[in-house]
């Protein structure tokens, strides 16, 4: 199969067809139109007044919530978190985004900078990246050694068994989309003035490098998958489906008061699969 990105200028203002025609179902996603929005909008509002009782339910207890979003550069991590949080207090419930790291920290141990945005007893901290960057975008970009990769990946799984002993709720998804839908919001992005700036260098020039970033990615899946922190890994060709399906699995797995089976509705596993799910289903694609 040709690589779309052969006929792919980021410059040009007109999409290949091809690419366009073919960007919702790339990668077997098995959805050939996007979710309805009138049917997107009400099935989130329903989810919304969920999260906010889970947002008391994590206040009352003092639980503690971190959720890890990881994937390509345009799979939907921003907007899923925007949607997950839009409703809730911004005084318990915050985004870690954490820019590369300075000098000093670059000298630390290597999950030591993360370990502050950690949520404190009621709180939830959803991390736009994490320190999964070790196992992807810094091997593929060359910002790291295969020395030090190896080691995260070995020290990883150790250091989420201690968050997760000592409480914290961890969840990982991994947001996966397909090739040509990647480029179909990468153009998008470069020409709608109010997103260019979610384009950067370091984006541009993971374009060529897609094989790379799926290596690195089955091999993280592989080796940080584990009982006590699995990964979800979720299809976000469309983004709708993926955001009402990534809160679905958060509350669905909390037991709070006022949870309302009905209305937080089915998980659709034709995209939600187990690490272990997905490295299969993607050796038949």
């Amino acid at each position: 199969m040709s690589d779309p990105i052969k006929d792919f200028d980021i410059e040009n203002p007109d999409l290949p067809k091809a690419i366009k025609k073919g960007a919702l179902t790339s990668g077997g996603y098995p959805y050939e139109e996007d979710l309805d929005d009138d049917r997107y909008e009400e099935e989130m509002h329903e989810l919304q007044k969920q999260l906010v009782l889970l947002q008391d339910h994590v206040l009352r207890t003092q639980e503690r919530i971190a959720i890890i979003f990881e994937g390509r550069d345009a799979a939907g991590k921003g907007g899923t978190i925007k949607r997950y949080l839009e409703n809730l207090n911004p005084r318990y419930n915050f985004i870690a985004a954490l820019p590369k790291p300075n000098s000093r920290e670059a000298t630390q141990w290597y999950f030591q900078r993360y370990i502050d945005w950690l949520p404190a007893g009621g709180e939830q901290v959803l991390f736009d990246r994490s320190w999964y960057n070790r196992a992807g975008v810094e091997p593929v970009m060359g910002f790291c050694t295969r020395e030090q990769t190896e080691h995260f990946l070995g020290e990883a799984p150790l250091f989420e068994e201690r968050l997760t002993k000592d409480g914290i709720r961890l969840f990982k998804f991994w947001l996966s989309i397909g090739r040509e839908e990647q480029l179909k919001r990468f153009h998008d992005r470069r020409h709608d003035p109010l997103k260019t700036w979610k384009l950067s260098p370091v984006d541009l020039e993971a374009l060529g490098k897609w094989e790379a970033y799926s290596a690195a990615r089955d091999e993280m899946l592989r080796r940080t998958d584990s009982a006590h922190a699995p990964w979800t890994v979720i299809l976000t060709n469309d983004k709708k489906r993926g955001r009402l399906n990534m809160i679905r699995c958060v509350l669905s797995r909390i037991d709070y008061a006022g949870r309302d089976e009905k209305a937080i509705g089915e998980i659709d596993h034709q995209l939600v699969m187990s690490a272990p799910q997905f490295l299969a289903w993607n050796r038949e694609q």
